[in-house]
């Protein structure tokens, strides 16, 4: 599918529940230009170029749920979603460490398609209120005339404004790339793109050592978390490598090299 077939774009954006000085190393590992830009406290936004589902025809879906897997397990702690649409479709994959990412579809005039309880779920792993933010939710899980799959995202976007999110003017769920990179930029973004899988990973593990989440650095839990991200990542990338899935190598590549990394830099630090 490409850019131009349907009435509607094909995009996405990946909101990340972290700073960006925080999401900026791993994203580098993505091999793709994204530009990062504030989305409220404790939020960021990334907007990519596109280029597997523009260039290479693949299914953008398929893509940014290698690349939020990827992100959120590439530091423990931070949830990352994302939205996508297409001509035919629109949803969100919510992607929180090494648990099971959940996801809501609808068909281009809105309809749903999804299970109801992943909406319950992805409230649930995000912290949102269990009552009034469900309540606020529910909605976007019944037939609705006047709602098509665009409005259903701007809308699951409003009710986590509630939680402090705010996207920057004209970063917008439905936009082209073009359009959304123009805004992005417009409000300060800067361009993250590859600058080789060591320096990016060394560069993340050394600034959240000092952090809350140091703990998976050094010692038991970081030899833990390494030894699962390399068990993850060697057969998703094979499994993306066999299928030629650009968006499900690059995830599988990312954990492969956290993992390694981490456990190396385990043993450097306890040398020192």
């Amino acid at each position: 599918m490409n850019a131009t077939s349907g009435s509607r774009p094909v995009g996405a954006l990946l909101l990340c529940r972290a700073e960006p000085s925080a999401v900026r190393p791993p994203a580098e590992l993505l091999t793709e230009q994204l530009l990062l830009a504030p989305a409220g406290p404790e939020w960021s936004v990334l907007v990519p170029e596109g280029r597997p589902w523009l260039d290479d025809g693949e299914p953008v879906e398929r893509v940014v749920t290698g690349w939020s897997t990827a992100l959120a397990v590439a530091v423990p702690g931070r949830p990352v979603l994302a939205l996508w649409w297409d001509p035919d479709r629109a949803g969100f994959t919510l992607a929180t460490g090494f648990r099971r990412t959940v996801g809501y579809t609808w068909l281009a005039d809105g309809t749903p398609v999804g299970e109801d309880e992943a909406v319950h779920t992805f409230a649930d792993r995000l912290g949102l209120d269990p009552v009034l933010d469900v309540q606020a939710l529910e909605p976007l899980t019944r037939s609705d005339p006047d709602a098509d799959a665009v409005t259903r995202l701007v809308g699951l976007t409003a009710v986590l404004a509630r939680v402090g999110l705010v996207l920057p003017g004209g970063v917008t769920p439905g936009a082209s790339a073009d359009r959304l990179r123009a805004a992005a930029r417009a409000h300060g973004a800067e361009l993250v793109a590859g600058t080789g899988w060591r320096e990016a990973v060394r560069a993340e593990l050394e600034a959240v050592e000092e952090g809350p989440y140091g703990s998976y650095l050094r010692g038991p839990r970081a030899r833990l978390l390494g030894a699962a991200q390399l068990a993850a990542g060697v057969p998703l990338l094979g499994w993306g490598l066999a299928r030629r899935s650009g968006g499900w190598a690059t995830a599988g590549a990312l954990l492969v090299a956290h993992g390694a990394l981490g456990i190396l830099y385990d043993r450097f630090r306890a040398t020192r």
